[in-house]
């Protein structure tokens, strides 16, 4: 099983969104990184069948998925950035509504739900309505959703947004169990959501792919480029103006710790062990991002 996003583009009327990405997923799960902006939910639009792209093409089992249709669908679970939900819908009638919709049989379809509830914490809300619940529940309400049909390919677009340190990692848990033998690709620019359980990762921007592979293979990229320093505390804005800071921490007697990317060190410093979120800084522009295209 494999999916295969072939020389993809997107644009708009005045943005190309995406921007000649070819991947190729295979079962296990995946981490879409890229700052906001960046083109990951253009992608994943496409990937999920609601977009169709400018140009290129996106295959499952070797067929593209406009010809695949209602099949690809049947397999495919999805989690936009918001999910539309009516204001007076309660969880279980959200899920029930949309087992309905998903072609679930009534009674496989109450068993999914309340396995769901309580592997997402929120089977003593089930009545409450999902207009009352916090953004956190909300999103939680939005990731039962999404596996209901038991997906082969299952694709969360910024799916940790609002939950908590502890929802974060019962999510990451759930995922981790679920992704056997499937394919799970996550987006998000919150690196440390996927690092430790993500096999390959694919990093974005501008609407274009600048790297992909394991966890390992991309902080090897990051090698030599990671740097310690202690400074006196006023010192800061020069060494921001001079290196990529990506860390700051307090030193006593006025002096702090910094942690900096930069291909080549200042007097002092001393190598650091990269991580995935030293090599996704070190790609990322620095500065202000910029809002994906619309399409007109």
């Amino acid at each position: 099983m494999e999916l295969l996003i072939d020389h993809v583009s997107k644009r708009f009327k005045d943005k190309t969104a995406v921007n000649d990405i070819s991947l190729k997923l295979t079962p296990g799960v995946w981490g879409l990184l890229g700052a906001n902006g960046a083109g990951k939910t253009t992608l994943m639009r496409m990937i999920a069948g609601i977009m169709p792209p400018s140009s290129g093409q996106v295959m499952y089992g070797g067929v593209p998925i406009q010809t695949l249709g209602e099949q690809y669908r049947n397999v495919l679970g999805y989690l936009p950035q918001e999910f539309g939900f009516y204001q007076e819908f309660t969880v279980q009638d959200y899920l029930a509504y949309a087992a309905a919709l998903k072609g679930l049989p009534e009674r496989r379809s109450r068993e999914k739900i309340r396995e769901l509830l309580e592997r997402v914490s929120l089977l003593d809300v089930r009545g409450k309505k999902i207009a009352r619940l916090s953004g956190g529940m909300k999103r939680r309400v939005g990731i039962a959703q999404a596996l209901l049909n038991d997906p082969a390919v299952l694709i969360l677009d910024e799916p940790t947004g609002g939950l908590d340190p502890g929802e974060r990692v019962r999510f990451r848990n759930l995922l981790s169990e679920f992704a056997h033998g499937r394919i799970v690709l996550i987006s998000t620019h919150i690196v440390p959501d996927v690092e430790y359980i993500a096999a390959c990762h694919a990093i974005i921007r501008d609407g274009r792919l600048l790297a992909t592979g394991t966890t390992e293979d991309l902080v090897g990229l990051a090698e030599g480029k990671v740097w310690n320093c202690t400074i006196p505390a006023d010192a800061v804005p020069e060494y921001e103006d001079r290196f990529r800071i990506v860390g700051v921490r307090n030193e006593c007697g006025g002096s702090v710790s910094i942690r900096y990317l930069a291909d080549q060190p200042c007097n002092g410093s001393s190598a650091a062990a990269p991580r995935l979120e030293d090599l996704y800084l070190w790609l990322s522009p620095q500065g202000g991002e910029e809002s994906e295209g619309r399409e007109q």
